[in-house]
């Protein structure tokens, strides 16, 4: 894992919006397409804005996101499929566009993401990582082991209360109990990984990530398992970390 620092999180976001450019302009150039995945959430505002400013082909790329709850429809503001829709999507036209659907028949909406993203390796996955270092929607202890691509998940109450204090619901009871979220074993798999976590909120999170050994009670801490990982990060969600940690990942 190597780790960028930016003052703040439009440089951040610019700054990986440019890494993550550059691998999906490479990935199309070899092989004629590029398969992506993008999070969502307040810390990716400045890197998907960013990179839509990019100067990418995104009619050769596949997007693929990570997570949805369950039984929210789309039409409410803290739906993700709405969140890529309003912010991404319909900016650009992209070749294909796979969404998870928390409504209906799940069982069926998880077997055709299953199959659609083990078709062939994604080339770029952007995360974020949560106040509670969860990837995706994997709160502590996240599974570390099983292979399902999409996975139904119990959202923790740290996970619940950052989505209110961001603004996405009212109180807690208003937030769902469940989603469908990408496992971090099919995160691993992505041949690139940009994580993107700024804010001073998220300077526990990234401490933790960087400082503890690998374990499934602090999710993101699989990441440094990863032989292509880049963590962007600003001043603010830096400022927990020592100067021997900054330099061991730098």
């Amino acid at each position: 894992m190597k780790i960028n620092i930016s003052k703040t999180p439009v440089a951040l976001g610019e700054a990986a919006a440019a890494k993550a450019a550059k691998v999906l302009r490479q990935a199309i150039e070899a092989k004629g397409k590029a398969r992506l995945i993008l999070s969502t959430g307040q810390s990716q505002f400045e890197t998907l804005q960013a990179l839509l400013a990019e100067a990418i082909d995104w009619s050769k790329v596949e997007l693929f996101h990570l997570d949805e709850y369950i039984d929210l429809p789309d039409s409410h503001p803290a739906s993700f499929r709405r969140y890529l829709l309003d912010r991404f999507i319909s900016k650009i036209q992209l070749k294909s566009v796979h969404l998870v659907n928390g409504e209906g028949d799940v069982d069926a909406h998880i077997k055709a993401l299953n199959e659609a993203v083990s078709a062939e390796q994604v080339d770029l996955g952007l995360i974020g990582i949560g106040e509670n270092a969860h990837i995706a929607f994997n709160d502590p202890p996240a599974d570390f082991t099983t292979e399902q691509p999409y996975i139904i998940v119990k959202l923790d109450d740290a996970c619940k209360s950052q989505q209110v204090r961001e603004g996405w619901f009212p109180d807690l009871d208003h937030v769902p109990t469940h989603a469908i979220s990408m496992s971090v074993r099919q995160i691993l798999k992505c041949r690139t990984i940009i994580s993107c976590v700024p804010h001073a909120v998220k300077a526990k999170a990234v401490s933790l990530t960087l400082e503890k050994p690998v374990s499934n009670e602090i999710p993101a801490t699989i990441l440094k398992t990863h032989s292509d990982v880049t963590l962007f990060v600003d001043t603010a969600s830096a400022a927990s970390l020592s100067e021997d940690v900054i330099a061991r990942f730098s």
